[in-house]
């Protein structure tokens, strides 16, 4: 399949292609295989990886996730078939930095308080994806390869010019508002809310925007979302132990795309790269997502929430959170991860004479939580909203939801609604100063109750 960059055209006409384009997208299917695809017949090498001559003209590239001597079970890297290495390109010039950050963040001090997030406001005017990232907080170094960025994204316009990469880190990328059609190196990924898309470091990619909230007239609407910067290992599927070969996240249910390239030399692309926290810019005569022929396992993939196969009791008791694992990032420390991707999806609980929500808790570990859609019950949080829960913090129900779950009939099962996902960290998120200033006040709808818990001690 061969794609161009538009030529200047309205945004509403971009974005009818766009969704056009989502429509017949095609897919290759399976976590960490050895995917491969070629846009073209006989671009992609049979038999060895580096032939004296690559039909069409194309040149060899490899693109390593991991180092070379990682255990063979470790190693993510990507052998591209393309029409310019990408070493073809003028220099990178410093750009600002705007309102995406980087850590370590020192300047806000830690709290032991539960924070929220209403969600974003509206864009300010000609804003695309990358512009509209903006840095709640996160942790650890980039450069030593350790910890995690949370950003949130609003945008209001396609980026037909511009195209983005970070070699700090793996990118999750979660739609709340809006879907995203993102096209990359390797091809293209349709991604609405409800589903996730994974961008391997330092992969090239421009996003163009499916749909959003209905704007007034013909002003285009924007979209809204969440972003982790992953800067430790690739997500991978997480071990299963006794649970046995299948449930949770399946492996069958991440897609990766097919290729598909752009071959356009008529006008100026803005390539942005982060590295170090920090962005470079520059101005090619030719777009870089111009991979004909692709094979290996560091790829993009997209990720459908509502495909999670939820594992729960059938007893009594709430099972911890950590069965809620779709992936994650591993440390050196077996079952601890850098982050984890927790998916809390529409599901029944069945759980007799057992208090049906999440138990109150302390946790040596660092929880995010971002909503999708909205909990109809007592308590739930608004879409798109989010909230944050730092190391040993105590959280829990507020009084409406413990109300309702100490007497509920729990001889018959409940469907629980709504759809919201979990960062779990290992370190504690410091946030950065435009983070802390956004932070919701005590007396927000989102904490209401937390406080109105009373003694039922009768000795």
């Amino acid at each position: 399949m061969t794609t161009s960059l538009e030529k200047a055209k309205p945004e509403v006409e971009v974005r009818e292609q766009a969704r056009a384009r989502a429509a017949s997208l095609s897919y290759s299917t399976g976590f960490g295989n050895e995917h491969s695809s070629e846009a073209l017949l006989d671009a992609l090498p049979v038999g060895r990886n580096t032939p004296q001559r690559v039909n069409y003209g194309l040149y060899t590239e490899m693109l390593s996730g991991t180092a070379f001597t990682e255990l063979r079970a470790n190693t993510h890297r990507t052998w591209l078939y393309r029409i310019r290495p990408s070493v073809v390109h003028p220099s990178f010039e410093r750009i600002d930095n705007g309102t995406l950050l980087t850590p370590p963040f020192t300047d806000v001090p830690l709290e032991p308080n539960l924070l929220f997030w209403a969600p974003r406001p509206a864009p300010a005017a000609g804003t695309d994806f990358v512009s509209g990232l903006w840095t709640l907080g996160g942790n650890g170094d980039p450069v030593q390869r350790s910890g995690v960025a949370i950003h949130l994204y609003t945008a209001d316009i396609s980026m037909t010019d511009r195209v983005f990469s970070t070699a700090d880190g793996e990118l999750m990328i979660v739609p709340e508002l809006g879907g995203l059609l993102i096209h990359t190196e390797l091809g293209l990924l349709s991604v609405e809310p409800g589903s996730v898309a994974l961008i391997p470091r330092a992969i090239k990619f421009r996003v163009e925007i499916l749909g959003a909230a209905a704007g007034e007239g013909h002003a285009p609407a924007f979209v809204r979302g969440y972003v982790c910067e992953n800067f430790g290992t690739p997500f991978a599927l997480p071990e299963l132990g006794f649970i046995g070969h299948g449930g949770m996240a399946n492996p069958r249910d991440f897609r990766a795309p097919v290729a598909a390239y752009d071959d356009d030399t008529e006008r100026p692309v803005e390539v942005i790269h982060k590295v170090g926290g920090n962005l470079w810019s520059s101005t090619y005569d030719h777009s870089p997502l111009d991979v004909v022929a692709w094979h290996g396992n560091s790829v993009p993939y997209v990720y459908n929430m509502l495909d999670f196969m939820v594992m729960g009791n059938v007893t009594v008791d709430h099972p911890d959170p950590s069965l809620l694992t779709a992936l994650t990032s591993t440390t050196d420390t077996p079952g601890v991860g850098n982050v984890d991707f927790c998916v809390v999806p529409p599901r029944w609980v069945s759980g007799e004479d057992t208090f049906r929500p999440q138990y109150f808790h302390r946790n040596v570990s660092t929880e995010y939580a971002g909503v999708i859609t909205e909990l109809e019950n007592p308590g739930g949080w608004v879409q798109g909203s989010s909230g944050l829960t730092n190391m040993m913090t105590p959280h829990g129900t507020g009084a409406d939801v413990w109300e309702h779950a100490a007497q509920a009939d729990t001889s018959v099962p409940e469907k629980v609604d709504g759809l919201f996902f979990l960062w779990e960290t290992k370190l504690p998120i410091a946030l950065t100063t435009q983070g802390a200033q956004a932070v919701g006040t005590t007396d927000d709808e989102t904490l209401s109750g937390k406080n109105t818990l009373q003694s039922r001690f009768r000795p």
